[in-house]
C-alpha cells in the first residue's frame, strides 16, 4: 500500500471537510438559485406540470411593461433612511455604554431585547400601538403632547414613517451589540494619550473611534441598505401592504401565492436578488475608496 506524503494527506483532509459544507451550500443555495432562474423564463402558475418556456417575457413586464410592479422599490428608500438613523443610534448608545457606567448592562439588555422578542408578536404590538386612541395616542396625552397625534397607519403621508420607527425599534438591539462589540477592539492607551494631549471628546470620537470601527460601520450600512430591499413582516403584519406600503417582497409573493404567477414572482426575485449585489458592490467600492483617500 503506497505511503501518502505529508501534503497529500492535508489536501485530502482539507477535502474532506469541504465536502460536506459545498454540498450542503450546492444543495440549498446554487442550485435553488439556479431552479429560480429557471422558473423566471417560465410561465409556471405553481400548479401545471407544464412550464411554458417564455424566455425574457416577465423580465420585460417588470421592468418595461408594468412599471407597478417595480414601484413598491420607492418604500425601500423610507427603510433605508430609517436604516441609517438606526446605524447613527447604535453608534451613539453603543459608545456611551462603552464606558461602563452604572446601570449600563440593564440599559443595553433593554435595548437589545426587541430583537430576542418575537417578530410576530412585536408587530402585532405595535399595530395595536399604532392605532387610533392607542397606546401612542394615550402615551403622547399623558405627558401634554395629545394635540400632536396622528392617524399613524390611516394616513399615508403618516404611515410609513410609523413603520420605519418600529422597524428601527425592532433591529436597533442587533446593531448596537454588533457596534459595542467593534468599540473593544479600540485600544484604550490611544485613549489615554489623547486625554493627555488635551483632545476632546468629538476629538477622540472623530480621530480614534471612528477609524477603527468604520470597517464595521460599512458592514452595517450594507446589511442596512440590504435588509431596506427585502423587508416584509413589519409592513405585511401592521397593514398589510395598505396605504401603499406595500414593498417588493410584498409584491413578489402577491404575485406567486395569490395571482398564480410564479414565472413572474421568480423574476421579480431575480430582480431583487440583482438589485442586493448591486447595492453592496457599488458600497464596498465606495468604502475602500474612501479608506484608499
Amino acid at each position: 500500500m503506497p505511503i501518502l506524503t505529508a501534503q497529500t494527506q492535508r489536501r485530502l483532509v482539507i477535502i474532506s471537510f469541504l465536502i460536506a459544507p459545498l454540498t450542503l451550500l450546492t444543495v440549498f443555495s446554487l442550485w435553488p438559485a439556479i431552479q429560480l432562474v429557471w422558473l423566471s423564463l417560465t410561465d409556471w402558475d405553481g400548479l401545471s406540470p407544464d412550464k411554458n418556456f417564455v424566455g425574457l417575457a416577465n423580465y420585460r413586464r417588470v421592468l418595461i411593461e408594468d412599471r407597478e410592479l417595480l414601484s413598491p422599490l420607492v418604500n425601500s428608500l423610507y427603510y433605508f433612511v430609517g436604516g441609517v438613523i438606526q446605524l447613527a443610534l447604535a453608534t451613539y448608545f453603543a459608545v456611551i455604554l462603552s464606558r461602563r457606567m452604572p446601570g449600563s448592562d440593564l440599559f443595553r439588555m433593554i435595548l437589545f431585547l426587541p430583537f430576542v422578542l418575537n417578530s410576530v408578536a412585536t408587530s402585532i404590538v405595535f399595530r395595536d400601538f399604532l392605532q387610533i386612541d392607542g397606546g401612542l395616542d394615550a402615551l403622547m396625552a399623558l405627558v401634554g403632547l395629545g394635540a400632536f397625534t396622528q392617524e399613524w397607519v390611516q394616513d399615508p403621508d403618516v404611515v410609513k414613517w410609523s413603520l420605519v420607527f418600529a422597524s428601527v425599534w425592532r433591529y436597533l438591539g442587533f446593531q448596537l451589540l454588533i457596534t459595542y462589540g467593534a468599540l473593544q477592539a479600540v485600544p484604550q492607551d490611544q485613549y489615554e494619550a489623547a486625554h493627555i494631549e488635551g483632545a476632546s471628546e468629538w476629538q477622540r470620537f472623530r480621530h480614534i473611534t471612528l477609524p477603527t470601527i468604520a470597517p464595521v460601520l460599512g458592514l452595517q450600512l450594507i446589511l442596512a441598505t440590504v435588509g431596506a430591499l427585502e423587508v416584509f413582516d413589519v409592513p405585511f403584519l401592521i397593514t398589510a401592504g395598505a396605504n401603499d406600503t406595500k414593498t417588493f417582497v410584498m409584491a413578489t409573493l402577491e404575485e406567486a401565492f395569490e395571482f398564480r404567477r410564479v414565472g413572474m414572482a421568480a423574476a421579480m426575485a431575480v430582480i431583487l436578488l440583482c438589485f442586493v449585489m448591486l447595492a453592496i458592490v457599488v458600497q464596498r467600492a465606495l468604502f475602500e475608496r474612501g479608506a484608499r483617500a
